[in-house]
């Protein structure tokens, strides 16, 4: 899936002197793993030359430059990253996921506001997310993992008769853990807000915190289990139209069988879902690229234009 969705964002720079082979790292190493080995140890030799880094922003992007991963994420003219944690977030855009639902069932009746859940639940972790990032800006990240914030902000199982609940449930550990890290750090409040400040300035707000938490929770705990619940209710209901509109038992079988044949899997839906393409932070990426390949052009014009000058020196020189 990262390969797919690289190539979908380089190919629109491709023209007739430039042309991209996007490769993972276990192509290049079987050794090397993770993104810190392959920006480390694997890239630097080629990196500028003929080679770009593209790769999950994960919390580097957030944390600015603490570590050195994230200084040479944020820093690296030659690296580019989803600015959300991962192509999983994009992948539950939340505008987008109304859509997603009508292509698995072919239905497009509203029965539950999916974008609107996620705003919801984004503005109730949002206190705590800040929380998270703020430790894990110092050396004493271990005292706040991501897997303990993540295991605080896990809504459980989702119906849509119960999502208002699952909401208070998030909002109620948020709210007591936030108090525990409140009395943990009784000087926090300036750092805290200053913190609170630089997200923003990055573009994380609390309505669209979920973009930036981790990618497999988001998608596995919250999303793709919201979907298919209203997917599920989605076929449904369409089953119980073609069971009330079928003249006889034959058509109502075969119509059946039919659209039981189309109806789609909700994961697979989901990692095909290219609804992030309207989501500001995919529109930064392209920006990024489009920036960074205008000036590339640029330098191989000069380039060129400084070779033919060159050669026509000589020309004249010899003549």
């Amino acid at each position: 899936m990262m390969c797919f969705f690289w190539r979908s964002v380089l190919s629109q720079f491709e023209n007739e002197q430039r042309y991209f082979e996007v490769m993972l790292p276990s192509k290049m190493n079987q050794l090397e793993r993770g993104k810190k080995a392959v920006i480390m140890n694997l890239l630097h030799g080629n990196l500028g030359r003929n080679m770009i880094a593209c790769c999950d922003a994960d919390y580097d992007y957030l944390i600015q430059g603490r570590t050195q991963t994230s200084r040479e994420l944020i820093e690296n003219p030659y690296i580019f990253h989803t600015y959300a944690y991962a192509i999983e977030n994009l992948q539950c855009y939340a505008p987008s996921l109304h859509e997603v639902c009508v292509a698995v069932t072919l239905n497009d009746q509203q029965i539950f506001d999916c974008e609107e859940y996620l705003r919801q639940y984004s503005q109730a972790i949002f206190p705590l997310f800040i929380w998270n990032i703020w430790y894990y800006r110092t050396p004493n990240y271990k005292d706040f993992t991501m897997t303990t914030f993540c295991n605080i902000i896990e809504a459980g199982h989702f119906t849509i008769a119960n999502a208002e609940r699952l909401l208070q449930n998030v909002r109620r550990k948020v709210g007591k853990k936030v108090q525990q890290l409140q009395e943990r750090n009784p000087d926090f409040r300036e750092s805290y807000q200053q913190v609170k400040e630089d997200l923003k300035r990055l573009g994380v707000t609390a309505d669209n915190a979920y973009l930036y938490i981790q990618g497999h929770h988001l998608f596995e705990k919250i999303v793709e289990p919201m979907v298919k619940a209203v997917c599920d209710k989605l076929t449904a209901n369409r089953q119980q139209e073609i069971n009330r509109q079928s003249l006889h038992n034959t058509q109502r079988m075969n119509e059946l069988a039919s659209y039981n044949s189309r109806v789609e899997d909700v994961k697979a839906m989901l990692k095909k879902n290219v609804g992030y393409m309207r989501a500001p932070q995919f529109k930064q990426i392209q920006n990024d690229l489009e920036q960074f390949f205008s000036e590339w052009d640029k330098q191989q014009e000069a380039k060129k234009q400084k070779n033919k000058s060159a050669n026509d020196d000589s020309d004249t020189q010899k003549a």
